[in-house]
């Protein structure tokens, strides 16, 4: 488990220091509300990608999980914002105007990113091992990747959300947070704090109990899921050209 958790950590530690997120401070206001705008588009399919990953597992104390998490996308039934229209909040206060967000579409290289995401989730459905592979996926690609580039991205946005001290994000720094790696794959509980630390209780369970071929899978869909986001924000490269990097 050991080895695990040191090959994950050095995907976390390639995934940090992509040009784009390494370098995000010194975008261009225009090029980083391009950023924001289209990462919208993943946030959007955040939901639907749960969705299917519920609809695939067995795995009765996976579902569980699984499925607070979902829930806890959409706070109550009384009327209180989504996690997406807390990013939208957010943006906002970021200076993205309304009339951008309404206009913006998804460019190609974001809806291939989208498509793989679905097309690795149904394909993990397939296998033999198909919960262990779901269950890495959700808790890799959907929650400790996603920590990674928001803690990046709050680089450039932590002056612009905090007022007299107090940090004002909705949806970023929350998500930062709450999404981590913050313990071990081997000392996982489900009291840990993290989306992340929760799902690893079973991704560590079926790991301890599958050998070899479990780590292969393992180690397989996690890079699949770096892939997948590192060409996501490949599409702005040359924005760091803009800014002679």
């Amino acid at each position: 488990m050991q080895e695990l958790d040191r090959f994950e950590d050095e995907l976390i530690a390639q995934y940090r220091h992509h040009p784009v997120l390494a370098n995000i401070a010194l975008l261009s206001d225009e090029d980083f509300a391009g950023v924001l705008l289209q990462r919208r588009f993943l946030s959007l399919a955040f939901t639907p990608a749960y969705d299917l990953a519920i609809d695939l597992l067995r795995d009765e104390e996976g579902l569980r999980i699984a499925r607070v998490i979902l829930r806890e996308e959409y706070p109550d039934s009384h009327g209180m914002r989504s996690h997406r229209e807390d990013m939208t909040a957010d943006m906002y206060r970021l200076g993205v105007s309304r009339e951008a967000l309404v206009h913006t579409r998804p460019t190609p290289a974001t809806k291939r990113a989208i498509d793989a995401t679905f097309d690795m989730i149904a394909d993990a459905g397939t296998r033999e091992d198909a919960d262990l592979r779901v269950l890495a996926i959700l808790r890799f690609w959907g929650e400790i990747l996603v920590s990674v580039e928001y803690g990046r991205l709050w680089e450039r946005m932590e002056p612009l959300l905090t007022q007299d001290g107090q940090n004002i994000s909705s949806f970023y720094y929350p998500h930062h947070f709450h999404d981590a790696k913050s313990q071990k794959l081997a000392t996982a509980d489900l009291l840990g704090t993290s989306h992340a630390d929760r799902l690893a209780t079973r991704v560590s369970a079926f790991l301890g109990n599958g050998g070899e071929g479990a780590a292969d899978s393992f180690r397989e869909m996690e890079q699949r899921s770096l892939q997948i986001k590192a060409a996501f924000y490949d599409q702005f490269l040359p924005a760091l050209e803009r800014v002679g990097i």
